[in-house]
């Protein structure tokens, strides 16, 4: 359910309720009494995600046939070292 703000236009007081979305908006200030409120467009509101299934962990790893029908590129050949002569050495 989400939070919903609200401020009194006559005694200016504001406040948070915790709302069904298919609740109508309040329209009493609980301050003054007036039917005076408005619901405020809030923003910039965080997501949070609760519960298991958000991990790389949890999701389900693809099986054999799955893999088996992804084309993969060949890895490249690995580049040999050849040893270098080392010419500045002169023997006497």
């Amino acid at each position: 359910m989400p939070t919903y703000h609200y401020r009194c236009k006559s005694c200016k007081h504001e406040f948070e309720e915790l709302q069904k979305i298919s609740e109508s908006p309040l329209v009493k200030c609980p301050s003054c009494h007036k039917d005076t409120l408005v619901r405020l467009v809030s923003g910039g509101v965080g997501l949070v995600f609760k519960g298991s299934g958000f991990y790389l962990t949890d999701y389900k790893k693809p099986s054999r046939s799955e893999k088996s029908h992804t084309k993969s590129e060949p890895l490249p050949a690995p580049k040999k070292d050849t040893p270098k002569s080392d010419s500045s050495k002169t023997s006497t």
